[in-house]
C-alpha cells in the first residue's frame, strides 16, 4: 500500500493550522464595540452579559490582553475561578506576544506583572519587572514603578485578592 499521498495531505493540513490568524480591521472594530457594550453591562452589574461580550471580543481579537483580563475579572464575579484562571493565562500570553513585537513598552510589562500576581506567581512578576528594568534602565515609567514599590503595593492590595482565582 502506498501511504505517501495520505501522509503528505496530513502534513499539509497540520501545517496549515500552525499559521496565526490575521485579525482584520472589521474584526477589531467589532471587538471594540463588544468591549464597549460589556463595559456598559458592568455599570449595570450584569455580569453574565458582560462575560458573553468579553468572550466574543476575545474570540475576535485574541491578542488583546486587557480584554482577557476583563473577562477573567467578570468570571471571578460569577464565581468561576477556573474560567478566570484560563482568561488570565490567555492575557499573559497576549501580553508576552505583544512585548516580543515591541519590548520597550513599560505599561505592558507592568500589566504582565499584574496578571502574574493574579495567578499567584509573584516571584515571576518580580523577575519580569527586574529583567525589563535592567534591559531598559532609562525607561521613566519602569523606574518610577520600581522606586515606588509598585509591585509590593499591588500584591498588598486587598481588592486584588478578590480577583485572584
Amino acid at each position: 500500500m502506498n501511504f505517501r499521498p495520505a501522509l503528505v495531505l496530513a502534513a499539509a493540513l497540520l501545517l496549515a493550522g500552525c499559521r496565526q490568524r490575521v485579525i482584520t480591521p472589521l474584526e477589531r472594530d467589532e471587538a471594540a464595540n463588544d468591549v464597549s457594550e460589556a463595559n456598559f453591562a458592568l455599570t449595570l452589574k450584569d455580569w453574565a452579559r458582560a462575560e458573553g461580550l468579553y468572550a466574543k471580543a476575545t474570540e475576535l481579537c485574541p491578542d488583546e490582553g486587557d480584554t482577557w483580563v476583563s473577562l477573567g475579572v467578570v468570571r471571578m464575579r460569577l464565581h468561576n475561578p477556573g474560567g478566570a484562571r484560563s482568561a488570565y493565562k490567555s492575557a499573559l500570553a497576549a501580553y508576552k506576544d505583544t512585548l516580543k513585537a515591541g519590548p520597550a513598552n513599560a505599561v505592558l510589562v507592568i500589566r504582565e506583572a499584574y496578571v502574574l500576581v493574579l495567578l499567584g506567581r509573584s516571584d515571576e512578576a518580580r523577575s519580569c519587572v527586574e529583567k525589563a528594568r535592567s534591559k531598559y534602565p532609562d525607561d521613566r515609567r519602569l523606574r518610577s514603578f520600581v522606586e515606588s514599590n509598585g509591585l509590593e503595593k499591588m500584591m498588598a492590595d486587598p481588592a486584588l485578592k478578590d480577583l485572584a482565582p
